[in-house]
């Protein structure tokens, strides 16, 4: 298993291949490894595993740090804002059930959002060899 795992960190780490960041994104987005995309690159909601069970590629060297919160809010208050002024031009509906709706939306939008952008930005930071990923051993 050792010379699996060396093979592995020579093909991703010592060789300055550009690593696709589509590829990465999609499967940061969707929770998975940035490398080998099968692996689940989470350990609870937002802790991101020391490494890949399946492929071994450390995930440890991350720093999404307040990128995820920040373009969480930045995405939901976009779409938030414009949508309870739309409603409430259009329905006038009463302020209770707006502000009840709304926060429950904006509640599930964030808490939907919050790890796949988490997730995106591990595997921006994979593909672009940043923060330690893909660093020479």
């Amino acid at each position: 298993m050792p010379q699996a795992h060396a093979h592995h960190t020579e093909s991703h780490a010592d060789t300055g291949e550009e690593r696709p960041l589509k590829p990465a994104l999609l499967r940061g987005w969707r929770l998975r490894c940035p490398s080998c995309g099968s692996g689940p690159m989470l350990r609870g909601y937002l802790k991101v595993r020391e490494s890949c069970p399946v492929c071994g590629e450390a995930l440890h060297h991350q720093r999404a740090d307040d990128g995820p919160a920040y373009l969480t809010i930045l995405i939901v208050g976009h779409l938030m804002a414009p949508a309870i002024l739309w409603v409430f031009v259009h329905y006038r509906p009463d302020p209770l059930v707006l502000t009840t709706v709304f926060s429950i939306g904006t509640v599930a939008l964030s808490l939907y959002l919050l790890p796949r952008l988490k997730g995106a930005l591990v595997g921006l930071q994979w593909a672009k060899r940043m923060h330690g990923f893909g660093a020479r051993a």
